[in-house]
């Protein structure tokens, strides 16, 4: 079995630390360099449920996409609940290794796993990592863009990309004509909303990522009915669903690297659904049910109109 400092160098090498974001905090939370690993568990999260699912799974590294401490702390008391994961970890003899923005940037990354669960065929960066002699194909950077093999309509689309991401409370949000086609697309894990500028510099016909805010979205469509015919429509997936086919693909890269090193190690990855949202609640669509539409005067009177 390889320590904990030959794992983590490989994960290095998988995702530099020198990648991340200035903002971002990455890397070995704790462990001991010298003890053993045999199990790892990957998770997009690390909150409880997570790291009481590595003790019971006896791992001895839990892999997670979102840091941890992301600001500095004076404390990691376990009347805290991030001291509280802290104190279980070290107590379980659990080492916590983070791959946040340097994952996201990684070839393959965190947008590669979302645009290979959306059937797209990726062909190069969102954003592109600027100055990096060491990726002479151009394929770092943030986000993707991908084609599909044909095209298909916007509401076929959506409907695809619900049953391949995770099932989250919330669902996907959709923005556009769910007749429009669909052939090119942008993705990006996690947040996404800062991107508009390059996904409409792209010209592609559909961009997925979470977190949309009102306001972005509102300025996008608008932009986008003025200059585009309407294009990119939008899709919010969800920020943990958009980010969690990352831990299949770090765990099958982990894999890969043991198999090399006949290390031998067990990976596993958690099916803990660690979204924050915990229920839908949709309005009734009879036409009596909550307030007036506002401008009733000039909405559609069909019956399927929400309410």
């Amino acid at each position: 079995m390889p320590a904990l400092s030959d794992v983590v160098a490989a994960l290095e090498a998988l995702w530099p630390a020198g990648r991340a974001e200035p903002w971002d905090a990455v890397g070995t939370v704790c462990g001991d360099p010298d003890a053993r690993v045999e199990r790892v568990l990957f998770a997009v999260d690390p909150v409880r449920e997570v790291v009481d699912e590595a003790v019971e799974l006896g791992a001895d590294l839990l892999v997670t996409h979102h840091p941890l401490y992301l600001r500095g702390t004076s404390t990691v008391s376990a009347g805290t609940f991030k001291g509280r994961v802290v104190h279980t970890l070290i107590k379980n003899d659990v080492a916590l290794h983070v791959a946040h923005t340097n994952a996201d940037r990684a070839d393959p990354g965190v947008s590669d796993a979302l645009a290979g669960a959306l059937g797209l065929r990726v062909t190069g960066p969102l954003v592109p990592d600027a100055d990096a002699p060491d990726d002479p194909a151009g394929r770092r950077g943030l986000g993707r863009l991908g084609e599909l093999d044909a095209p298909v309509p916007l509401r076929e689309f959506a409907d695809r990309a619900a049953a391949s991401l995770p099932r989250t409370a919330t669902g996907l949000r959709v923005a556009g004509d769910p007749a429009g086609e669909v052939r090119t697309a942008a993705v990006c894990g996690g947040s996404g909303d800062g991107l508009f500028d390059a996904v409409r510099a792209a010209g592609v016909d559909v961009y997925v990522t979470a977190d949309l805010r009102h306001h972005p979205v509102s300025e996008a469509q608008q932009h986008a009915a003025l200059a585009a015919g309407g294009r990119p429509y939008l899709i919010d997936a969800g920020h943990w669903a958009t980010e969690w086919p990352w831990c299949e693909q770090a765990a099958a890269q982990l894999d890969a690297i043991s198999d090399r090193n006949a290390w031998g190690l067990r990976t596993h990855v958690s099916r803990i659904v660690t979204d924050p949202w915990t229920t839908h609640s949709a309005a009734p669509t009879a036409s009596t049910a909550g307030p007036p539409t506002p401008h009733a005067s000039l909405a559609p009177t069909s019956p399927e109109q929400p309410a």
